[in-house]
């Protein structure tokens, strides 16, 4: 009798039976299935970034951080908290998987952060981070899993990053944190240049507003030198910024004697030379300076002396200067071109150096006076100086003695009587003895170097 053979087991083409199929096939979705949840994490992760690069509006960028953080961690929902400037915690954008359950939980939400204000600095257990965690589950129920992260831009703590999950199962694996991390990362680098931008579109307006500063500070400045008569005159302002404080200006005297149906001024030989300096630099001392400017030209107009103007305008401005806090030191003269005669009188100010042709030697212009808005009742000399043909007058401002070289040596008023001196002798004229002066004060403090004060000359040079 035949023997019975057992029933044969079905193969696949390499002789294999089914359990030894089996831990392959199931081996090989477990790492199909791992690629995908990876593939699907990358796409996620890269949209994202692209959105940080391509988004110019905050806003629309943190609308995506909770969906994104909801689908890398397969989580129901997600919430992101940011702090107002107040410190008040604030809901800023959720996302929730279920939509008939996301009213419930915004409201949820929103209750529990209501009531929380975050003061920076403060130790973890003290912050609203965890009286907000508190509040969540009271108002989310027990069974809400909660994960959080914090946002922080620059070291500090600016919001936080929440994933929330009612599924039992669910676990915050090290990965999702890792994720949730991740995301909070980018939401922190999204805020820092947002405020970056805000920043520099201030920065922006600024510039343009200094600009235009500069530029109204350059009209109300002389476009041109006057023509009076028996002498010539140059003149500049370098200011150390875009807008400065020191100021300079040629005024004729005699505004009233204005040819009819012409702006041509009669001149009668006399002109206002005058330098000034406001203490500080910048835009604040540039308004003073604009305000100073209008206050004087508005004196002059009186026909007063020298002094008397100096004594009205500090009266004037005294209570703005106090104010402020600033002063103005400052050189006011009257030239009569017929009788060559200087009158002047200093407020403080570096007195103007006197080159006299004859004997080839200096002097300075000096009087007794305090400064513009220090003390209402102060008092200012009158002087005279009666000039000869070839005598030159040099005004200036600190900027140019107080110039420093690399090594902090000053530029002071010995080189500058030096160097006065030399192109008083070989320079022809007051623009090339202007020219010199500034070209030695560069060299001094170096070619490639910016002066850190306002600096102004004016030279002028009795011809006949």
């Amino acid at each position: 009798m035949p023997v019975s053979q057992p029933p044969s087991q079905p193969t696949d083409n390499n002789g294999s039976t089914p359990q030894d199929v089996t831990p392959v096939v199931v081996l090989k979705e477990l790492v199909a299935r791992l690629q995908r949840e990876q593939n699907k994490i990358q796409d996620l992760l890269s949209s994202l970034g692209f959105a940080l690069r391509s988004f110019n509006n905050l806003n629309q960028f943190l609308e995506l951080i909770p969906l994104m953080a909801t689908r890398v961690t397969d989580a129901d929902g997600s919430a992101l908290f940011l702090y107002k400037p107040n410190g008040q915690v604030r809901l800023e954008q959720l996302h929730w998987q279920d939509s008939h359950q996301r009213k419930n939980i915004r409201r949820a939400l929103e209750t529990a952060s209501s009531q929380i204000t975050h003061v920076p600095n403060t130790p973890p257990v003290a912050t609203a981070t965890g009286i907000l965690h508190d509040q969540m589950h009271r108002y989310l129920g027990p069974d809400m899993q909660i994960f959080g992260t914090a946002i922080l831009v620059k070291h500090t703590e600016r919001g936080w990053l929440y994933v929330l999950s009612r599924d039992p199962e669910y676990t915050w694996t090290e990965t999702r944190q890792k994720l949730v991390r991740l995301v909070a990362d980018q939401t922190a680098v999204a805020i820092e240049n947002d405020e970056l931008a805000v920043e520099l579109r201030k920065k922006e307006r600024l510039d343009q507003e200094l600009e235009i500063a500069a530029e109204i500070q350059r009209r109300l400045l002389p476009r041109q030198y006057p023509t009076i008569t028996g002498v010539a005159v140059a003149a500049r302002c370098k200011p150390a910024n875009r807008v400065g404080g020191d100021y300079y200006d040629f005024i004729p005297t005699n505004h009233n004697q204005i040819q009819p149906n012409s702006k041509t001024i009669l001149s009668d030989g006399r002109w206002g030379l005058v330098i000034g300096d406001v203490m500080g630099k910048g835009v604040p001392a540039g308004l003073i300076m604009t305000m100073m400017r209008g206050m004087l030209r508005g004196e002059v107009l009186h026909g007063h002396t020298p002094a008397r103007i100096l004594q009205n305008l500090n009266r004037v401005m005294y209570a703005d200067l106090e104010n402020s806090y600033r002063f103005v030191t400052m050189f006011y003269s009257e030239y009569n071109s017929e009788s060559r005669i200087l009158s002047y009188s200093n407020a403080a100010h570096n007195p103007p150096m006197w080159w006299h042709a004859a004997t080839k030697t200096l002097t300075r212009l000096d009087t007794l006076g305090m400064l513009i808005g220090l003390d209402a009742n102060s008092q200012y000399e009158d002087a005279h100086a009666e000039l000869e043909p070839g005598d030159i007058i040099l005004y200036y401002t600190d900027g140019l003695t107080d110039a420093a070289a690399a090594s902090g040596d000053r530029f002071d008023e010995e080189n500058l009587i030096l160097t006065f001196s030399a192109a008083c002798r070989y320079c022809s004229g007051p623009q090339e003895i202007l020219d010199y002066l500034f070209d030695q004060v560069q060299q001094f403090i170096g070619a490639d170097k910016e002066n850190t004060d306002d600096m102004t000359l004016v030279v002028l040079q009795v011809s006949h």
